[in-house]
């Protein structure tokens, strides 16, 4: 039996749905510039990831990068998903402000600059408990 190891969610860290949300109500914050009128992207950035979006573009990049982070947001998507990571909202479309945090994200998944943010594992007796409850479904039905 196979295990397969879920993607991590880059819009399920802390911070990062409300401000995604956010952007809906305020479509400029998708925008390049979006950083100077909303120090909260920086913000989040550091606290993901160590470091702003500034600092991760200017990190030097190891020979043979790939420039990935330059490429198209799908294609992305498609990399980050084998990388371990799903960058894409509840509708399975790139997040909006994937271009405000991809650089960090590549440059922490590679070990360049910056941190993966922490995940705690699953529950680790969330398995257990599903195991106790169907036994005593099972006890229950064989009576």
């Amino acid at each position: 039996m196979s295990t397969i190891t879920p993607l991590r969610r880059l819009i399920d860290l802390p911070g990062f749905r409300e401000l995604e949300f956010k952007s809906v109500m305020h479509p400029r914050m998708t925008e390049h510039d979006a950083r100077e009128t909303y120090p909260e992207l920086d913000a989040l950035s550091v606290e993901l990831f160590g470091l702003t979006a500034d600092e991760a573009d200017d990190t030097p990049r190891p020979e043979g990068w790939d420039r990935m982070e330059r490429k198209a947001d799908r294609e992305q998507v498609a990399a980050f998903e084998a990388a371990g990571w799903d960058v894409t909202d509840d509708k399975r479309k790139p997040l909006r402000l994937l271009s405000h945090f991809n650089v960090q994200l590549w440059l922490a998944l590679r070990g360049v600059a910056g941190a993966v943010p922490f995940a705690p594992d699953a529950d680790p007796d969330e398995g257990g408990a599903a195991l106790a409850a169907e036994a005593a479904r099972f006890r229950r039905n064989k009576v």
